[in-house]
């Protein structure tokens, strides 16, 4: 069944910040702040190890970079469309909107912990690639794989960072969902090319999230959102880098 994928991908993210809520309830403040710092130092892992992937090869025994003007192109124009945009004030917005929708409104960290556990688990080619599969095959193979990530990012995400994480089930349904209707007119967009800018571009923003996470909000990673549409459209520019 399409859409069986972002079904099962919801529930899990839904268990594992319900484990996490129920875990983190009855930690102290202090073992809270751990686990928080230690969660972004393993985001910001995960979004070295994805650059590391797709910026280096090897060949004849010589490790090689690449996409470079890449990158910088696609951050430099989607961050002005971000900035332009103003997509990190729309989804706070939409957390607060979420926050009182829910009565939450005593959770000060609610927001944060949403807009965070958002970019970590919306940002990446695995979804992307997963929800075209999804909806062209009926294949939710690939998504179920995330749901196991999923579940265990937004439980260790919760237990440190409140209930806010849970709500990123929504976008997550939204994105992946809107993927999987339109997965015909993606896939011949998603060339193997196209795929790699994905994802160099999309760790390199789950780098900035954990960021955030250890040293406060230093970069605004929503507003860089727009560069993953510009790294796949670079992938059909001639002699892109």
């Amino acid at each position: 069944m399409a859409g069986l994928g972002t079904i099962i991908n919801m529930a899990g993210i839904l268990a594992g910040g319900l484990g996490g809520l129920l875990f983190g309830n009855r930690l102290e403040k202090r073992y809270q702040d751990t686990l928080l710092s230690a969660n972004g130092i393993c985001v910001l892992f995960l979004g070295i190890s994805g650059c590391l992937q797709e910026m280096f090869t090897i060949a004849d025994g010589k490790i090689s970079s690449g996409k470079t003007m890449m990158m910088i192109g696609s951050f430099a124009i989607g961050g002005l469309i971000g900035e332009w945009m103003n997509i990190e004030m729309r989804m706070e917005q939409f957390g607060e909107w979420l926050k009182k929708k829910t009565k939450n409104d005593q959770d000060t960290g609610f927001v944060d912990g949403f807009v965070t556990a958002t970019l970590t688990i919306c940002i990446g080619a695995m979804g992307v690639v997963g929800a075209i599969q999804d909806g062209i095959l009926g294949d939710s193979s690939v998504l179920t794989a995330k749901t196991v990530l999923d579940l265990i990012i937004i439980f260790v995400m919760t237990a440190a960072m409140g209930k806010g994480c849970i709500f990123s089930a929504v976008p997550v349904g939204i994105f992946q969902g809107a993927i999987t209707l339109m997965s015909r007119l993606l896939e011949p967009v998603m060339t193997e090319a196209a795929l790699s800018n994905l994802s160099l571009t999309g760790s390199i923003l789950i780098f900035c999230v954990g960021l955030n996470l250890i040293w406060g909000k230093k970069v605004k990673a929503a507003n860089l959102l727009p560069a993953i549409v510009i790294a796949v459209i670079w992938a059909f520019l001639p002699q892109n880098g």
